[in-house]
């Protein structure tokens, strides 16, 4: 009795005779072509959707905890800043001064809150929120204290406020976790935009292994039949055609955008943050160089490499990172608050050597007049100090980050619609160009029955 075959091993006699014969070898075709294309669609819908979650997070996610992370140390060393210049006044701090102290910190509080709601899945970022949330209520404390002393006169206030900014800016100090969850988010937002503008290779290559599928049927149907065109096939060519010149063009555009948004946007915005934070710095040691009498050394040293790092060696010059926001900036809306900006601290700088030689050969009065105004040593009311070109040059540099966050928001929303349409549009060309396929090689095979 002959051995039975399986029925796995019948079909496969059964299709090998079939791909034998031309009606067998169309149904092939059709399916290949309906496979391959669907699959062009899918992995586009699967590519680009990834893309435009990751252009979506770079404009509402990523970009703005990376500013408010920015915003936090801004305003902690603000806070810093304002609180030594009070101490200069002598007894009752002004109430200006006291209004901006309690509303950088408020504010920063804010923020860190916002912040540690929005850190899921950054270890590092919750580390720094929670560092922040147990070291500021002992700042304000040292803060309070230093207060209350200088209020009556006491010494021993200068010597808190001294110890109050050695806990906001040593080794894991506030400014140094502030520092670390901007490092964080912003490389957050890197990611996203690595994500968002990383090519799709695998829809590429399959939107043109498909399209040229298309084409050698076609070619294929026209050599054996003398036809030049097949409708079906024809429709079906034609839209993958246009998904994937649809994919290349729109991501292409998506790509050049987000590069924008970070070249001309976040880049800028990056150095224009670390100069407003810079300019604080050098604020703040300003004012403790005096408040120190004659032990401030090591603020007058950090005010130094501070205004190095911001505008270079040369004090008459531009560098430092100064010239790169003035380099990044392309548009005069960016350019000229960066341009007064330099200007206020070119005069800041040479402010800043007379007083120092008016303090340095004991007429501290005169020294703390060219600081903070007020009367000099003399009994003349001085204006031109470097606390009005502080106020200048943190102005100009806060109008042109907001010119900067215009352009970031601006280009990195062109870049996320670029693709906002892509994988929808393509699924469907994708489907209509298999149904195409499907059709063409049906109305071949009709000719057969």
């Amino acid at each position: 009795m002959p051995r039975r075959r399986r029925a796995w091993a019948e079909t496969a006699v059964r299709l090998r005779a079939s791909a034998a014969t031309e009606p067998g070898r169309l149904r092939i075709i059709g399916a290949a072509l309906a496979v391959l294309v669907v699959a062009f669609g899918a992995v586009t819908a699967w590519q680009i959707s990834e893309r435009a979650t990751a252009s979506e997070h770079v404009l509402h996610r990523s970009g703005p905890l990376s500013t408010d992370a920015a915003e936090i140390y801004r305003s902690l060393a603000d806070a810093n800043a304002t609180v030594a210049g009070g101490f200069l006044v002598g007894g009752q701090e002004p109430d200006s001064v006291t209004r901006q102290y309690n509303h950088d910190i408020s504010h920063a509080a804010e923020l860190i809150t916002e912040a540690a709601a929005s850190s899921d899945g950054s270890p590092e970022a919750k580390a720094q929120i929670t560092s922040l949330n147990r070291q500021l209520p002992y700042y304000t404390k040292l803060v309070a204290t230093a207060q209350a002393d200088n209020l009556q006169g006491l010494p021993l206030g200068g010597a808190y406020l001294r110890f109050a900014d050695l806990q906001m800016q040593q080794q894991g100090g506030l400014l140094d976790a502030a520092d670390k969850l901007y490092q964080a988010q912003t490389g957050r937002l890197n990611a996203d935009y690595a994500d968002a503008k990383a090519l799709p290779w695998a829809a590429w290559a399959l939107g043109a292994v498909a399209l040229g599928a298309l084409l050698w049927a076609q070619r294929r149907h026209y050599r054996r039949t003398n036809r030049v065109f097949n409708r079906g096939m024809l429709a079906a060519s034609s839209a993958c055609a246009v998904a994937l010149l649809w994919l290349v063009v729109g991501h292409s555009v998506a790509r050049s955008e987000l590069s924008d948004s970070y070249a001309h946007g976040a880049r800028s915005m990056q150095v224009l943050n670390s100069a407003r934070i810079h300019v604080l710095q050098a604020r703040g040691d300003e004012n403790l160089t005096l408040v120190a009498r004659g032990s401030g050394d090591a603020y007058q040293a950090s005010f130094d490499q501070g205004m190095k790092v911001l505008a270079g060696e040369n004090p008459t010059g531009v560098g430092g990172e100064l010239a790169q926001a003035l380099a990044l900036a392309d548009t005069t809306t960016g350019r000229g608050p960066v341009s007064t900006a330099i200007s206020g601290v070119q005069a800041w700088r040479a402010r800043h050597t007379a007083e120092r030689a008016k303090d340095d050969n004991g007429d501290y009065t005169t020294a703390v007049a060219d600081v903070i105004g007020g009367k000099d040593s003399g009994g003349k009311t001085v204006t031109a100090t470097t606390g009005v070109c502080f106020d200048k040059v943190d102005a100009s540099l806060n109008e042109a980050l907001t010119a900067e966050q215009h352009e970031f928001r601006s280009a990195a929303d062109s870049g996320r619609g670029a693709m906002a349409m892509l994988p929808a549009g393509v699924a469907v060309l994708a489907v209509l160009a298999a149904a195409g396929a499907v059709l063409g090689v049906g109305r071949r095979l009709a000719e057969y029955r």
